[in-house]
């Protein structure tokens, strides 16, 4: 038996696909005679802007092999994109890096960093699983907290942090940011912000990106943050994604996906710069959202819920004070399919995520049946 086998596959050491979970209780809610609604997973739903659909037609003509570190225009445009919008400075060229979508960059980012056995990972208690998986894929000890405290005398190789969070909404505030920034530093940690939500937020403290120099004292060293087009332009089909952050780090992760041949398509990063240029689309979808918001949280508060956290993202954290499949299989008796809160973390199990990412109609018809 060789090496390989008596490790046995790869999908051995990850965890269950929790949306397998779910098909039981997605099939009732499709045999609603009115249809289902859909809030379980966050996927637009919106038509994807016309201004980066004409990039995408424009540069349609591309027969050779894109680089793996993109078009220079594209890092470009990641780096005019935070500073207009998010007060980042001293980032360069070599400090961006775009990528094939975000889940796949934080699900092989532990690898390709060079941590493996017996090195630790930290993540969020509340989390989506893709970081679990990371650490899985990468043989390493994980340790899902939001204390610090918690890590005792060992300490992460790498530590992710989520804000907006998903799936709670949470938006961690300054001082907090601060705190963790110093104390990855103080121990040589790399520290990983997923800020995929930063433009998607609706009340209280507005969103920090960790690469904002009042957060970082205005160095850049040890940290990434991890940003996607997904859900602020609607292009989630597109898979258009870049890490930006330490020179160094980022040097780390594209000599490894060079190696692999990791390289966004050229015609993706033209309508990457399009997206990341334009604004309007950006405040348009942002009204669609808030107005969709409106309405399932007031349905959800007329039915009985509570919701927690919520101020950022593009879901709702809602609980009734009982267990997530209880609230899940009576939601989908009415046709409506959330997330149990359960597929986060063992902290989520009185909560469902309920996604407003659906058509007007369909947010419409969920809020109907909820206050019927």
């Amino acid at each position: 038996m060789t090496a390989s086998q008596a490790r046995g596959p790869v999908s051995g050491r990850l965890p269950d696909f929790p949306w397998d979970k779910l098909t039981a209780h997605a099939a009732m809610a499709r045999a609603h005679p009115d249809g289902v609604c859909d809030l379980s997973v966050g996927t637009p739903v919106d038509p994807t802007p016309a201004v980066v659909q004409d990039a995408l037609r424009a540069a349609a003509d591309s027969p050779g092999y894109p680089t793996t570190i993109g078009l220079e225009a594209t890092r470009q445009a990641a780096i005019d994109w935070l500073a207009r919008r998010h007060g980042v400075s001293g980032l360069g060229l070599d400090g961006v890096l775009p990528v094939i979508g975000s889940k796949e960059l934080i699900g092989s980012m532990a690898v390709h960093l060079g941590i493996g056995p017996g090195d630790l990972i930290g993540y969020p208690a509340l989390a989506y699983p893709t970081y679990e998986v990371g650490a899985a894929l990468a043989g390493a000890d994980s340790l899902a907290t939001d204390s610090l405290t918690a890590f005792g005398p060992r300490t992460p190789r790498l530590l992710w942090i989520n804000s907006p969070a998903n799936p709670s909404g949470r938006v961690l505030p300054l001082d907090h940011l601060r705190k963790v920034v110093d104390w990855s530093r103080e121990r040589g940690t790399i520290l990983v912000s997923d800020e995929c939500y930063l433009e998607c937020a609706w009340e209280g403290e507005a969103p920090r990106s960790i690469l904002d120099p009042e957060v970082n004292g205005g160095s850049l060293r040890g940290i990434l943050a991890v940003h996607s087009l997904s859900k602020r332009s609607n292009l989630a089909g597109y898979r258009c994604a870049f890490v930006a952050g330490d020179p160094a780090l980022v040097g780390e992760l594209l000599a490894v996906r060079k190696n692999l041949g990791l390289q966004m398509p050229g015609p993706q990063q033209r309508a990457m710069v399009a997206a990341l240029d334009d604004d309007a689309h950006v405040a348009e979808q942002h009204a669609r959202y808030a107005a969709r918001r409106s309405r399932l949280r007031g349905a959800l508060e007329s039915a009985g819920f509570r919701v927690d956290h919520s101020e950022a993202s593009l879901y709702l954290w809602a609980t009734r004070g009982e267990d997530c499949w209880t609230t899940v299989s009576d939601l989908a008796e009415r046709g409506i399919l959330v997330a149990p809160g359960e597929f986060y973390g063992p902290s989520g199990r009185e909560h469902v995520r309920v996604a407003f990412t659906a058509t007007d109609e369909r947010v419409e018809a969920a809020a109907s049946r909820l206050t019927a």
